[in-house]
């Protein structure tokens, strides 16, 4: 990071080359980072892109006062169910079955491809980012929002700590619980209640997972395996009306307090 203070600026994408900002980030983080690939990569141009890509919006945070051009410092892309609806489908529903999300009459917004620089992380670029998923929610007036967070790696033994305290106590109420396809299909339950430390668990939980936590998320039935990315991944839900005003509030707080200077 530069020696400034960063200068954010929290926007939709509105043109193709902001669409690819995103993506280069996503390159840096899931591919370089992370060892994930894909049939729709693009090393050459070290863009992490797909399909998908042109049905979702994006939201893109840039940090103005970087020197090096690559400005875009954290992405998200949503897809609202009205988008879905002309893709015929979600990006979720490779990997699992919504139906209770579908038939619960709510309107949805599913998350994809959340990632922050590397030099951004543990600051307030993800309050930013949250800031403005929650605006985005409010203005579309989303019901739940859901989506794959993951876990890097794909050896479940190495994270079954914090994967079943998931299971445990965090799965999602049935009238909202997806599950993993039956043929990728594999149990988070991997120790019992009684045998998880709870503390180690959320000490070995992903950063993005611990957010949607914080925000009242809960976890579908079951974990997929994302060979091609290199990621465990767990299905998020997050029901609106369940977000604790004091997180929300203490979100824009850090935003704003980062805005100011």
């Amino acid at each position: 990071m530069s020696g400034t203070r960063p200068k954010y600026e929290l926007r939709v994408a509105a043109t193709g080359a902001e669409v690819e900002d995103a993506q280069r980030l996503r390159y840096a983080v899931f591919v370089e980072e992370l060892g994930g690939d894909g049939v729709d990569v693009d090393h050459e141009k070290r863009l992490e892109r797909d399909d998908f890509d042109a049905y979702f919006d994006h939201l893109i945070l840039y940090d103005r006062t970087r020197p090096d051009g690559e400005q875009a410092v954290g992405a998200y892309r949503v897809m609202r169910d009205d988008q879905a609806a002309g893709l015929g489908r979600y990006y979720t529903e490779s990997e699992y079955d919504l139906t209770p999300l579908k038939n619960s009459g709510r309107k949805l917004l599913e998350l994809g491809r959340s990632c922050v620089h590397k030099d951004y992380r543990g600051g307030a670029a993800l309050a930013q980012l949250w800031v403005g998923l929650l605006n985005y929610s409010s203005a579309h007036d989303i019901d739940v929002m859901f989506g794959v967070a993951s876990f890097h790696g794909t050896d479940l033994d190495r994270i079954r700590e914090p994967l079943s305290h998931l299971h445990h106590s965090h799965l999602a109420p049935r009238a909202l619980r997806t599950r993993v396809l039956d043929r990728f299909y594999r149990s988070a339950d991997l120790m019992p209640k009684e045998a998880i430390d709870e503390k180690a668990a959320m000490k070995a939980m992903p950063a993005l997972i611990k957010a949607y936590l914080r925000l009242g998320g809960v976890i579908g039935d079951g974990v997929f395996i994302d060979e091609p990315f290199n990621t465990s991944d767990v299905c998020i839900i997050v029901d609106m009306d369940l977000v604790p005003a004091k997180q929300r509030a203490m979100y824009e707080k850090l935003a704003a307090r980062e805005a100011r200077g």
